[in-house]
């Protein structure tokens, strides 16, 4: 076995410093080691980060998967001691964490000069996030291969990418703008950019940051997307146009049952059993609850989570919410009352039309329930994948990076959700909370409709990664391709 793997080469890893990539990377190993190719692959990243991922891979059912650690010294940076991820930092740190990768390109240099001398010969390539353009430059100049990884869809990530490397919204005056990349028809709005997008000029520290890993990342050997060719099309060819380069749609990559465990994907407790809170679901009609969770790392601010609240009431319809503090507060911090309408979990307690999760909860096996009929979210990338896969529409609160894309494509191109409302800055009443749910959960009209779009996307999903006597689904097939890219010689 050890012959195989070392005549067949080492993949090394290296993911961007957040669990909402870090996961996604591990769930691409185990898909490239499920395949009939047996490779030896590497994750190398920062010591925590290690740690969070053996105690994942613990849990889980073995896989083969070498874990080195990169040093790596927070204080260093301005940083808090033991910061080694986005989690709870302000948008200030997140800059200087991200800054603070390219540390990492000497001690990454020596793993794969390391793993040379051991094997006898380099690894076949390095597999890293489209956001640390830096490791095409450590591969390139030892000579093997870099792909890079997107854990989110190729639509966002385009447009994400585009706006940042272009700007466009500074070239006019109107508040609608188009961004090179898409058909002429489409627009993107200036309401779409973060604070910090709206304000960039190629001059400010975003933009410092951000510019010349996307450049380098767009000089890799190709990208793997964490999408499916029939969920996304349109993205899949705009971002090969834009790119020029191959793009692996080999979705979706979404974390095991097994790595799922009472922790879930953050390494948090979760807030209430499986237990309780499949019993809660059992007793709702099918498709009758509206799950509601912002993901790990954000949150919403006061005044919208009182509307929230308002609204979620006033509908009148069943609901799980992962609660978390409001901006301003330790999102991991103790919740408290006074973040909701007096009386509210009482009332919801009482009359069992609410549950409130602290912290976090079993979202995929919420969402796989047949008593959840859509879920209010950020649309963070993964829990697009999560949602769609299981068949269940969105109602869109996009708050941060590509997600407010994310929406616009889920929206116009796919039918499948309804945008609520945008980032923590927007105000918002409980009036429009109740009249988003009803929209939704109507089971005539457009309710209807987005339902049986997402039912007929989940088909979809499944049969691409199903094979099916000869014939294999289209991520199988990606999967291949990528497979055969990593294992042929480079030409020079």
């Amino acid at each position: 076995m050890a012959e195989t793997a070392k005549k067949n080469g080492h993949i090394v890893m290296v993911p961007l410093m957040a669990q909402g990539h870090i996961i996604p990377l591990l769930a691409l190993a185990r898909k490239i080691l499920h395949s009939k190719t047996i490779f030896t692959i590497t994750i190398a990243t920062t010591p925590l980060n290690i740690q969070h991922l053996r105690s994942a891979l613990s849990s889980a059912s073995p896989i083969q998967v070498r874990l080195s650690e990169l040093p790596y010294n927070s204080t260093q940076h301005g940083l808090p001691p033991n910061t080694e991820s986005t989690e709870n930092l302000t948008p200030t740190q997140i800059i200087k964490l991200f800054r603070s990768t390219h540390t990492l390109e000497a001690p990454l240099r020596s793993l794969i000069l390391q793993i040379a001398e051991e094997e006898g010969h380099p690894p076949l390539c390095t597999i890293s996030d489209s956001l640390l353009g830096w490791v095409n430059n450590v591969a390139k100049s030892l000579g093997i291969r870099n792909i890079c990884f997107s854990s989110s869809g190729a639509y966002g990530t385009l447009a994400y990418f585009s706006i940042w490397a272009n700007l466009p919204h500074r070239k006019t005056q109107s508040d609608e703008f188009w961004v090179p990349g898409f058909p002429q028809n489409h627009r993107f709005h200036r309401t779409q950019l973060h604070g910090f997008l709206r304000e960039a000029d190629g001059n400010d520290d975003w933009s410092q940051c951000f510019l010349p890993q996307i450049a380098l990342s767009m000089k890799s050997d190709g990208w793997v997307c964490n999408t499916v060719e029939e969920l996304e099309p349109l993205g899949l060819q705009l971002l090969r146009d834009y790119l020029q380069l191959p793009v692996w749609a080999v979705g979706p990559i979404l974390p095991s049952s097994a790595l799922e465990g009472s922790k879930h994907r953050t390494g948090k407790e979760s807030g209430v059993t499986l237990e309780a809170c499949m019993e809660w679901l059992d007793l709702k009609d099918e498709n009758s609850v509206v799950y509601v969770s912002f993901g790990s790392q954000n949150t919403i601010s006061a005044p919208q989570m009182m509307a929230l609240a308002e609204g979620l009431e006033k509908s009148g319809r069943s609901f799980i919410w992962v609660v978390r503090p409001p901006v301003g507060f330790d999102i991991d911090g103790e919740f408290k009352e006074e973040w909701l309408p007096k009386g509210f979990e009482e009332r919801m307690r009482d009359t069992k039309k609410g549950l409130l999760v602290r912290k976090w909860g079993p979202q995929l096996e919420i969402l796989s329930h047949k008593s959840t009929g859509v879920f209010l979210s950020h649309c963070g990338w993964n829990s697009v994948l999560e949602s769609l896969s299981n068949g269940v529409p969105l109602i869109g609160w996009p708050l941060a990076a590509e997600q407010i894309y994310n929406v616009k494509m889920l929206v116009e191109e796919m039918g499948v959700a309804v945008e609520l409302t945008r980032t923590v800055e927007s105000t918002i009443c409980g009036e429009e909370v109740k009249k988003v749910i009803e929209i939704v959960m109507e089971k005539e009209g457009k309710g209807k409709e987005m339902k049986e779009k997402a039912k007929e996307i989940a088909s979809h999903m499944r049969k691409a990664v199903t094979e099916k006597r000869e014939e294999k689904g289209s991520s199988l097939r990606a999967m291949d391709d990528l497979v055969r890219t990593i294992l042929s010689p480079i030409s020079l």
